[in-house]
């Protein structure tokens, strides 16, 4: 990986110096040259209501982004680790300044101070945080939403017209799968060289809970939706997996707070027909008499656990769980947030070299593109060579081409394929199906296998063109795998 990462990076800077004399294009080449040093930029995206704020806070653990249909959640958003808190409003004149940021009710307020949303670029905020160390998370606009505007400046920011998106990855969420879903997925996917690729998009069915109608079971149905989504040909074409995560669930159990635990172990006394009785809908359980918790107290838990958060919460505690924070953790648990952010770390953080180095090539390609010169066409054959040369990049072709069904394998074959390209994530152990704790021998003895499974398919008669140009891409990642665990170091 390093190798790529070299190269592109070598070639960033000879292009810096061919167009020295061109503000812009240098000044787009320098920042990609930064952007290599940074986090992960993953972008939020999804249509109105999708749950887009909630699931960000979810993911810090505190809320910071703003989750009322306010002015700001018309406005792209990043947020990034720093070491105090701040926000920066980016205007498109090109001016920014600093804006003050408040908290109320424990979510965070920011006050455009008079600006009007259409002359805002994008806000920037900084928040000292462990999860944003590693990633720079980006919330934007609802996509279809009711003003043109908004959902303009999602797509403009997700799928620019002609510039590669400044987002490494993107974790889409929706409802249910709705055909305007399945259109901006494909337009995400416009097919450039090395942009046809479903790596750098998860799908998120993100209101899961209300899949079953805040059912105690909605979960395990929203799972088996979501299951049934990733084996959907058009979607496995159009992104990396799909993954059932019920968003306010989790929001609210990072969240949590001793009062919400006491009026949550209240409801847990009472009879449970009587509880039962009370959650048949949100109006009922806001309005019926009761002393404690009162109705003030009912309608805020209804607020931040919904239903089901409720109904779950309160299961939980007749069941014996005993403290806050042990009730949190298996809210946290149950809602999908874990397998989320293991997906976001086997799928994005491990690749986030590959990711980086992708962007960076589509900058260069476009500079090459937008403002020829002749002297420049080693640098153009430059780009061609390491997109069509590196690895990384054919393994990511093989793995879209696989899942777009335009590659032919039996089903098990298939499975093996994408998992030993990296479909599962990009370590030893993922690629080869073994648990992380393998060790050096175990991993050695699992690629030599692999290597000789995938050899025998890659030279039989019986194997079509297409398939066995796919194999021999999966033999050389064993050949890979083999080479890594055969180092001295792999075995201390």
């Amino acid at each position: 990986m390093s190798a790529l990462t070299d190269q592109t990076r070598v070639l960033l800077r000879r292009t810096l110096d061919a167009y020295g004399d061109s503000p812009q294009a240098a000044g787009w080449l320098r920042h990609h040259l930064e952007r290599f040093d940074e986090p992960l930029r993953v972008a939020i995206a999804g249509k109105v209501k999708a749950g887009k704020s909630t699931l960000l806070n979810a993911l810090v653990g505190e809320r910071i982004a703003p989750t009322d249909a306010g002015e700001c959640t018309r406005i792209v958003t990043w947020y990034a680790d720093a070491p105090a808190p701040g926000v920066r409003m980016h205007l498109r004149s090109g001016a920014d300044r600093p804006l003050t940021l408040a908290r109320r009710d424990g979510a965070l307020q920011i006050d455009l101070q008079g600006a009007r949303v259409e002359d805002v670029d994008r806000l920037h905020v900084d928040w000292p945080s462990q999860h944003l160390r590693r990633t720079n998370l980006i919330d934007t606009p609802g996509i279809g939403s009711l003003t043109a505007d908004a959902a303009g400046r999602a797509g403009e920011f997700l799928t620019p017209e002609d510039t590669p998106s400044p987002a490494d990855a993107v974790v889409y969420l929706m409802r249910h799968l709705h055909a305007g879903d399945v259109r901006f997925l494909e337009a995400f996917h416009d097919r450039g060289v090395a942009r046809a690729t479903p790596v750098n998009t998860i799908a998120v069915l993100s209101r899961a809970d209300e899949i079953g109608v805040g059912r105690l079971d909605a979960l395990v149905s929203a799972r088996r939706i979501a299951r049934r989504y990733r084996g959907d040909d058009k979607l496995r074409g159009l992104c990396q997996t799909v993954v059932a995560v019920a968003g306010l669930l989790a929001e609210t159990a990072r969240t949590m707070r001793q009062d919400e635990y006491v009026a949550l172990t209240e409801l847990a006394a009472l009879p449970r027909g009587d509880v039962e009785a009370l959650l048949l809908s949100a109006d009922r359980f806001g309005r019926t008499e009761l002393d404690r918790p009162d109705s003030a107290t009912r309608i805020a838990l209804l607020e931040r656990f919904g239903l089901f958060g409720v109904r779950l919460g309160t299961t939980l505690i007749r069941q014996g769980v005993k403290d806050p924070t042990a009730l949190a953790d298996d809210l946290v648990r149950r809602s999908g947030l874990d397998e989320l952010r293991s997906v976001l770390d086997t799928q994005f953080s491990e690749r986030r070299d590959l990711l980086k180095a992708r962007s960076a090539l589509l900058a260069v390609d476009l500079v090459l593109t937008r403002e020829p010169r002749p002297a420049t066409a080693a640098l153009r054959a430059e780009v061609e060579r390491i997109l069509a040369g590196a690895h990384e990049f054919v393994e990511l072709r093989a793995l879209a081409d696989l899942r777009a069904g335009k590659i032919v394998f039996p089903p098990e074959a298939l499975a093996d394929a994408e998992r030993l390209l990296g479909g599962e994530g990009g370590s030893a152990a993922a690629r080869l199906g073994l648990d992380g704790a393998a060790g050096p021998r175990e991993v050695h003895d699992a690629a030599s296998e692999a290597l000789r499974r995938w050899r025998r398919r890659a030279e039989s008669p019986l194997t079509g063109r297409a398939s066995a140009e796919a194999a021999r891409i999966v033999v050389r990642s064993c050949e890979g795998l083999l080479a890594e665990a055969s180092r001295p170091h792999a075995h201390h």
